[in-house]
């Protein structure tokens, strides 16, 4: 005989799902204000890890899903959350996945929480890179553009005090860290001194004022301060202000407004690290370099720029790759964004990500339509180790 359900009972198990599903969302990590106003190192650690495999809809944005029902094995992502948790794999704080456009797994640890922006380092450069991918979309700058010096487009610069080779420092160059510019320890610390001479372009004028000559062997792969040069075209193309027109044209599209983005000593936003995200906003930003440059069907970043932005552009050694392993290989770089491959039995899965000092990753896998975010406070960890070989197989059908 079949057992027809009455409405009052439907109308229970309607209820208490509702409840389930807000009490959930209730016990998710909120830092509280007076936390919000602490320095990250002053947060507190949670006292118990929060792991959510179904990930509730919180109006941002994002779309949400189940893992186990839209992809991915709920068991091993489980697992590896609770070794987390249980401190196996160094200083966790969140570890988020998007599979097939949606947030099917989010989880905190430690100092994690889910409305707190969390220092970015140098995944800033990653940001600073959109922001010019998007000054193009707009016209203020062509694809053509990247290829001509960076003093070209700076117009209070005094050219007659350049050191020579000055002109080699394309917006390529300067792009995928070889402007080929040096500065001497000694001459940092005197720029340490005179804060006052780096305001505006005299940031740029000091650099190339004493930096030793640019030449063709100086303009080789060196992990610095370029993207100040990519800022600074930034702030003198747009109209208004860097620091408006990033907000204006890509934080406020992707609806991030629980951020911090700090200020340079030139007055200008800071391009190499000094952003702080909450790991679902990093997401956003994950989002938009995944689909070649789209956000919610508008066309903010060219995918031409896009595309090369994301490309193994160089290969940088695999002598000491940033969170890597044994299964960590091919290591490039694009304009600040990271590429390796990631092995899983016999296959190599080509990821590209955004990195910043401390463990921060947004970690981009477009063949399994996926993406992982990490939020960490420990540089020696092994985030791309841990994809290849825990994450990936998670996520192959």
């Amino acid at each position: 005989m079949k057992h027809v359900k009455s409405p009052l009972y439907l109308i229970l198990i309607f209820i208490t799902t509702c409840c389930f599903s807000q009490q959930s969302d209730r016990h998710s990590p909120e830092a509280t204000a007076a936390e919000a106003e602490l320095s990250f190192w002053d947060i507190p650690e949670l006292e118990e890890a929060y792991i959510n495999p179904a990930p509730a809809d919180r109006k941002d944005g994002l779309l949400v899903g189940k893992l186990g029902i839209d992809g991915g094995n709920k068991e091993m992502i489980l697992n590896l959350a609770q070794e987390i948790a249980d401190n196996k794999h160094g200083p966790f704080d969140s570890f988020l996945v998007l599979h097939e456009g949606k947030l099917v797994f989010e989880s905190y640890y430690r100092k994690g929480r889910i409305n707190l922006p969390h220092p970015q380092a140098s995944a800033t450069k990653a940001y600073t890179c959109l922001a010019l991918g998007r000054a193009i979309q707009l016209g203020y700058l062509t694809m053509a553009d990247l290829d001509k010096p960076v003093v070209s487009f700076l117009k209070d610069l005094d050219s007659t005090k350049f050191v020579e080779g000055v002109e080699k420092i394309t917006l390529h160059q300067a792009l995928t860290m070889r402007s080929g510019i040096r500065i001497s320890e000694e001459q940092t610390e005197e720029f340490e001194k005179n804060p006052d001479q780096l305001k505006g372009q005299g940031q740029v004028q000091a650099f190339l004022e004493h930096s030793a000559p640019v030449t063709t062997a100086s303009q080789s792969f060196k992990y610095q301060y370029d993207p100040i040069f990519v800022m600074q075209v930034i702030e003198a193309v747009v109209p208004g202000s860097a620091k408006d027109f990033i907000k204006t044209e890509l934080l406020d599209k992707m609806g991030i407004t629980n951020y911090e983005w700090r200020t340079d000593v030139s007055g200008l936003p800071r391009s190499g690290s000094g952003t702080s995200l909450t790991s679902r906003n990093m997401i956003k930003w994950g989002i938009l370099a995944m689909n070649k440059g789209r956000w919610n069907g508008e066309q903010l970043i060219p995918e031409a720029f896009m595309v090369k932005a994301t490309s193994r552009i160089l290969l940088t050694g695999d002598d000491d790759v940033y969170g890597g392993g044994k299964d960590v290989s091919k290591q490039g770089y694009g304009y600040y964004w990271w590429s390796s491959d990631l092995k899983y039995g016999d296959k190599n899965y080509l990821s590209v990500s955004a990195q910043g000092g401390g463990g921060q990753f947004i970690i981009l896998i477009e063949e399994l339509d996926l993406m992982i975010v990490v939020t960490d406070h420990n540089n020696d960890n092994s985030t791309l180790q841990v994809t290849a070989e825990r994450i990936i197989p998670a996520f192959i059908r």
